[in-house]
């Protein structure tokens, strides 16, 4: 069973917006669903076990996308080796809060940390990293909307799969079945997603969110 509802994709894209930082997840007031790629060996234990572990490594930093096309983009609809597999990861909403409020550009932006010195700074003392990437469309086209990648390590990814993975479903099979759709938008079928509303206005100014026309 998907662990999202779903909707076509021609009519279900027009509600997004089309242009600005917004986070698009499957999300309710308690959870949001975020999707990882992986070989069949590391995406089989976790769901056999509801629990990453065999072969994840909490060594090294793990990227969860809140964006099934931006997903879907990263891993060339389940094709690429080493991303066989596609994890829908259902989160608890404080958790994903957590992981906002901690989170640190990637890049150097001026805006939120005035000097690079500060940026540096924010980068040792953080163990999320956060990138602005342009979201894209299901044929892989980049669009003027940017999506948002979450890299976890540390502390914050041991929390993330000891406390805050509520189901871990493999949605493979999903993926498989639309993917031969990607070039027909009238028979493609997407999870239904949204903006996700940030609750702490400083944590919102500090992921430069854009505001919802």
């Amino acid at each position: 069973m998907l662990p999202f509802t779903t909707a076509p994709y021609r009519e279900h894209a027009a509600t997004w917006p089309a242009a600005g930082r917004h986070i698009l997840a499957h999300h309710d007031a308690d959870t949001i669903v975020v999707y990882q790629a992986y070989r069949p060996a590391i995406a089989e234990h976790a769901v056999r076990h509801q629990r990453f572990g065999g072969e994840f490594s909490l060594g090294r930093m793990s990227w969860i996308k809140p964006s099934f096309l931006w997903m879907m983009y990263r891993a060339g609809w389940a094709t690429k080796p080493g991303q066989e597999h596609v994890l829908a990861i259902r989160l608890t909403r404080a958790g994903f809060d957590a992981i906002l409020a901690r989170a640190v550009h990637a890049s150097y932006e001026r805006d939120v940390y005035g000097d690079r010195t500060a940026w540096q700074a924010a980068l040792v003392a953080s163990d999320v990293r956060l990138q602005w990437d342009p979201d894209h469309d299901p044929s892989g086209a980049p669009q003027v909307r940017r999506a948002i990648q979450l890299g976890l390590s540390g502390a914050t990814l041991r929390e993330y799969v000891e406390d805050w993975c509520v189901s871990i479903t493999d949605i493979t099979p999903f993926v498989a079945a639309q993917r031969a759709h990607v070039n027909d938008r009238d028979a493609l079928i997407v999870p239904v997603e949204s903006v996700v509303p940030v609750r702490d206005p400083e944590v919102a100014g500090r992921l430069r969110l854009s505001a919802i026309a």
